[in-house]
């Protein structure tokens, strides 16, 4: 059996360990891609239209799943992630993380395992996952400081982030300094600064006293590093822009993303009976949940249209093996 993922990462420079097992090429992706594009069997698609398609991942869908899976081994951490993405490691105590489709927190506790000064942010679509990302996080007693792990709900298909995650002001700042940065020009970064009693604050220079009573919206400023693990791809293709262009809003000038999701033609993929395929790479689980598998070309453009600079990204090749039945 065939697996494809896709491992990205965007805006920054990835570290070379290939020599893993998450970076070996078991076979040439061309064949493959050849071999698949000539069997009529997965030519064409059911059309459901736009309205059914919206149900088909939706966050209700999502909320039974992490109900039928709340307990259990269903989920397996995910320590792979610090040797794709050797950042998640070399990050100091002033780098903050999100993670986007936390689940129940299966990429969000290798990195507070490995990296005792990092501080996470998780957002779900499912409070029953988020819940259960809470409990896993509290348990582990080889996680120093609970308090660098914060949940939140958020449905990024189709809302933005919370203002106190990155305020209009900052993301405009952001922005400008992004446009110097092209322009060769240097601008110091200014945004909305808030003191540890969140009483004063200063905003583009300027100091404000507040009482509790007369509290101001405020952020924490943005985060360096995005996660984003199998979430992409449980979404319908025409919200990915959305989702994406809430990300960069939220990063910091210099931020990175990193990516990993289903690549075309995953064993999942091929497993899919043509009753079950909505669209073009699209199909819908008996469940209700949604899963598409992108190739590299797709990848790079839903991001760079998105304002991303594309540094690095790569094709997993596996090929997996049932030695059981030998």
């Amino acid at each position: 059996m065939e697996d494809t993922n896709h491992g990205a990462e965007i805006a920054v420079e990835e570290g070379d360990d290939r020599d893993t097992s998450y970076y070996c090429e078991d076979f040439n992706w061309e064949d493959l891609r050849d071999e698949m594009e000539t069997k009529d069997q997965r030519d064409g698609f059911i059309n459901l239209g736009d309205e059914a398609t919206e149900c088909c991942s939706n966050k209700e869908a999502w909320q039974s799943f992490h109900q039928r899976h709340f307990r259990g081994t269903f989920f397996k951490e995910r320590k792979y992630l610090l040797k794709e993405f050797p950042e998640l490691l070399q990050a100091d105590g002033n780098t903050k993380i999100l993670e986007v489709g936390c689940g129940n927190g299966s990429s969000v506790l290798p990195i507070l395992r490995a990296n005792g000064s990092v501080v996470v942010y998780a957002c779900d679509c499912s409070v029953v996952a988020l819940e259960r990302a809470r409990e896993m996080v509290d348990a582990a007693t080889d996680i120093s400081g609970t308090c660098r792990f914060h949940a939140f709900y958020c449905d990024l298909s189709l809302e933005s982030f919370p203002s106190w995650l990155c305020c209009v002001t900052c993301q405009e700042s952001f922005q400008a300094q992004a446009n110097d940065n092209q322009k060769g020009n240097d601008r110091p970064v200014t945004g909305l600064l808030v003191t540890e009693d969140h009483n004063t604050i200063s905003h583009e220079g300027q100091n404000k006293e507040t009482s509790d009573k007369e509290h101001v919206q405020c952020c924490i400023g943005g985060v360096d590093i995005v996660t984003l693990i199998f979430t992409l791809s449980s979404i319908p293709l025409k919200r990915m822009p959305h989702l994406i262009k809430e990300c960069l809003s939220i990063l910091k000038p210099g931020g990175m993303i990193f990516f990993r999701d289903y690549g075309l033609y995953d064993m999942t993929m091929l497993r899919f009976p043509l009753t079950q395929k909505i669209g073009e790479h699209q199909y819908v689980r008996g469940d209700g949940t949604f899963s598409y598998y992108f190739s590299l070309e797709v990848l790079r453009d839903l991001f760079t249209k998105s304002g991303f600079i594309e540094v690095d990204d790569l094709c997993l090749l596996l090929q997996m093996t049932d030695t059981r039945r030998e």
